[in-house]
């Protein structure tokens, strides 16, 4: 298990997370929702290491430490230019000290051309390619920044078919998604971040009265100006 405790991190005087908590299981998929600026990127980037001036712990309970057998799909992948997709893939198991594998039968379902320069894919050939170095890897957990964001509605729901799979494996999945839909369709449960706090755990069966509650909660005013409008 991934386990955050009390985690607290600041920028100067400008507080980002207050003594958060929160724990990934293997097996299930973990949403966080929040507005932005409610720490989501500070949260995952803590989690993996690269940020470390923090207050609180972030440890795996059982086996190696967090990098080692956790995946980042961060909200902007960064590609080296001249670098074919191929080329990209051998480059991230080589710099792991993993040994290169066949990427036939995974890019199979993403349809990538591995051999043109990643730096000229589209968005969503970018997201899914960073995706795809990753499933190549086969971790026992996952972080994945708007993972949804970029793709096109066949490549969205490929996706969530391929992080459910992947759960039912066992591995460990924590993402984040502006698309609350995506969260709701895949998710086991989800935590909601404002202002550096989770505010509630939701779990599965409590899905249903989420979109409500922030609503509420973070446009409580516009609501009774937009019923006075209407």
């Amino acid at each position: 298990m991934l386990e955050i405790k009390n985690l607290r991190k600041a920028y100067g005087s400008h507080v980002v997370l207050h003594d958060l908590s929160l724990s990934l299981l293997p097996g299930t998929i973990h949403g966080l929702v929040g507005a932005n600026g409610a720490g989501k990127t500070t949260l995952i980037n803590c989690l993996y290491g690269l940020e470390n001036d923090f207050a609180g712990t972030v440890h795996n309970t059982v086996g190696p430490a967090v990098r080692e057998q956790c995946g980042l799909l961060p909200y902007e992948p960064y590609f080296y230019p001249r670098l074919t997709g191929r080329e990209y893939l051998e480059f991230c198991l080589q710099a792991r000290g993993r040994p290169v594998v066949d990427f036939t039968g995974w890019n199979q379902l993403l349809e990538l051309p591995l051999d043109q320069y990643a730096d000229e894919y589209s968005a969503g050939m970018r997201k899914k390619l960073a995706l795809l170095a990753l499933l190549v890897q086969q971790f026992d957990y996952l972080i994945l920044d708007e993972p949804f964001n970029g793709l096109d509605l066949e490549a969205n729901l490929l996706l969530k078919a391929i992080l459910k799979r992947l759960r039912d494996r066992g591995t460990g999945i924590l993402l984040t998604s502006h698309i609350l839909g995506a969260l709701t369709e895949t998710c086991d449960e989800i935590s909601v971040l404002v202002d550096g706090r989770v505010q509630r755990h939701y779990a599965a069966s409590e899905f249903g009265s989420l979109e409500n509650d922030l609503l509420d909660s973070l446009h409580r005013e516009k609501l009774g100006l937009l019923a006075g409008l209407t």
